[in-house]
């Protein structure tokens, strides 16, 4: 049973007001969990909200964490939603929110594997289906798990992380891992952060394919919203964040200026996007309650009436 409590909603205050809810509109949330977000947006009047989580749990609990008919569960990737939302007659949605990584739910949960904290099965898949950490780490070469710890992970000493866990194979649970890699870079009790963190955020965002999700999310979305619509996008680390500012800045028409060095790039097409916010981060109090909050950085912005870049691509 999971505790409403447990799970805190990262800027959720800054996130209904950015999606700036009229009552009786329909609003997506992409990434369902617990729910926080959902609950809050049907508490602000909205008609219906759209939860999308390719978590079976997630959407197997939505009901009960949010007993409520307006709301319409659905398991699936939420880069997937322009054509859910296209099946269903749906389409256009007057709002978004994603939340993008891992959940609260989820890491707080030992046998699904996200974390060192609790030991558990070295799991770490989403959808609960395809490739575990467990295999990727047995069976994958010394080279690509380097690769995939300094790519996702920004671990400064892949390679020498990689060696430690080839050595150490076959691995089965968290606490094996993290100890691999406390091992492999000298970690003293008592440090500021614990080096496992970085390679556990790197073999889950590998697993999952969580910066190419985002990336087909927010064309998604592009897709799926009405001219005036509203998307709200929370990251929690830099190459998340890296993939939302640039496809904002992209979409708004705030590319870079050419020189006489570097002429002007052709126009391109219409901005698809407009009044992108600068990024909001957690308040002290916010940070107080829920300290998983202090990487968090919400980006938000209005679409406006061009059509969408890639709509060719709308299934």
């Amino acid at each position: 049973m999971i505790d409403k409590a447990s799970h805190l909603p990262v800027l959720l205050d800054e996130v209904v007001e950015g999606l700036a809810v009229v009552p009786g509109e329909t609003l997506v949330d992409g990434t369902f969990g617990a729910g926080g977000y959902t609950r809050a947006l049907l508490g602000r009047g909205a008609g219906r909200v759209i939860g999308f989580d390719r978590d079976p749990d997630a959407i197997a609990k939505g009901p009960s964490l949010v007993p409520d008919p307006r709301l319409l569960l659905v398991q699936e990737r939420f880069s997937q939603m322009d054509r859910v939302l296209t099946e269903r007659g749906l389409l256009p949605v007057d709002g978004i929110a994603l939340d993008i990584g891992v959940s609260s739910m989820q890491l707080d949960q030992a046998d699904r594997g996200f974390s060192f904290s609790n030991d558990g099965p070295l799991d770490m898949r989403m959808s609960q289906s395809g490739t575990s950490a467990a295999d990727f780490l047995n069976h994958a070469d010394e080279a690509e798990i380097a690769r995939v710890l300094k790519e996702y992970g920004e671990e400064p000493r892949a390679r020498a992380v990689a060696r430690a866990i080839v050595a150490a194979r076959p691995l089965t649970r968290t606490a094996e891992l993290a100890a691999v890699v406390r091992r492999a870079l000298g970690y003293r009790q008592g440090q500021k952060s614990d080096p496992a963190t970085r390679t556990f955020q790197a073999i889950r965002i590998h697993l999952n394919a969580e910066l190419d999700e985002l990336e087909q999310g927010l064309r998604a979305a592009e897709r799926s919203l009405r001219p005036g619509g509203r998307l709200a996008v929370v990251t929690f680390h830099s190459l998340e964040d890296r993939i939302v500012k640039r496809f904002l800045r992209t979409r708004s028409g705030a590319t870079p200026a050419g020189s006489r060095h570097r002429p002007m790039a052709a126009a391109g097409p219409a901005p698809t996007f407009e009044q992108v916010a600068k990024p909001v981060s957690p308040s002290e109090a916010e940070l107080a309650r829920n300290p998983r909050a202090r990487s968090a950085r919400l980006r938000t912005a209005v679409r406006t009436a061009a059509p969408a870049w890639d709509q060719e691509k709308a299934a």
